[in-house]
């Protein structure tokens, strides 16, 4: 019976997911995407008030359009914001900000106007290019200091058949010692905030930090700034004593990768787009 089930395995189709099809794929990671053309100020007004992290919000001066503020390092993907949005949001095709600065993140427009004030370009990485970066190994060591463990399944699929991160000779090691990068999930607790900086120090040098999903970005829904940590709407804001703050509070991060969480293609997008800044810097 297992050598029938080997057999079949080896005569069907590769299931394996091109690289074209992986770089600033958004599928399935429930991101939004603003049409500015169908953006009024009572529509920013209301995506903004339902924002359960403060990821969407307005500002108004004098004289001035209102001004629509999008993080993706807080967004969690709720989908208020395109329920709420009567088509000016939407579910995102693509995305390539993955790997990415924590400023790059952010995204800007003015009201009535079809133009986004800071919308950086960021080249697709050519398959050669993606196969040159890498000249030896890319050893990972995977740091959970307070994660839900959701962008650890995440992280565990990119060594499915379906996306093979070891096709680019990217691998996950279990010691620090071995490592090149540091993909940290979640908020940093004030339980492992040592831990997660000796784990830092004992990665040799030139080492890489990425952090993943909106906790590790923003400390995401844990951030007592936003709502949906509030217990009401006219409560204090209590000061959490667990959580200490995104991952850039207690290590030097050189990408972020949003999302709640991020999917395989985001990651995967994320981790070469850090390498290959880093190469580019050498």
């Amino acid at each position: 019976m297992i050598t029938d089930v080997v057999l079949r395995s080896l005569k069907s189709r590769s299931q394996l997911i091109p690289v074209d099809k992986l770089l600033n794929d958004c599928a399935a990671s429930r991101m939004p995407e603003v049409i500015a053309q169908a953006l009024t100020e009572p529509i920013a007004t209301r995506i903004a008030d339902v924002c359960p992290t403060g990821a969407i919000t307005t500002e108004s001066r004098v004289g001035e359009a209102m001004t629509l503020r999008l993080d993706y390092g807080k967004c969690i993907g709720c989908g208020r914001c395109m329920d709420a949005g009567d088509g000016a949001v939407r579910l995102a095709g693509s995305f390539s900000r993955c790997g990415v600065s924590r400023k790059e993140l952010i995204r800007t427009w003015k009201i009535n106007s079809e133009a986004e004030e800071s919308n950086a370009a960021f080249p697709a990485v050519a398959r050669e290019a993606i196969y040159g970066l890498i000249g030896r190994a890319l050893n990972i060591r995977q740091l959970d200091p307070g994660s839900c463990n959701g962008c650890e399944a995440e992280i565990t699929a990119l060594t499915n058949p379906y996306y093979d991160l070891e096709r680019w000779g990217i691998h996950f090691v279990a010691s620090p010692k071995h490592a090149d990068m540091l993909l940290v999930t979640g908020p940093i607790t004030s339980n492992m905030a040592a831990a997660a900086r000796k784990t830092y120090e004992a990665v040799p040098w030139p080492k890489l930090v990425v952090a993943v999903g909106a906790c590790g970005c923003s400390a995401g829904i844990f951030d007592p700034c936003n709502r949906a940590s509030r217990p009401t709407e006219t409560a204090t804001i209590p000061r959490n004593e667990v959580i200490i703050g995104p991952v850039d509070s207690v290590l030097p991060v050189d990408g972020y990768i949003p999302g709640c969480p991020p999917t395989p293609p985001m990651l995967i997008s994320g981790i070469l787009a850090v390498l290959r800044r880093r190469t580019l810097e050498r």
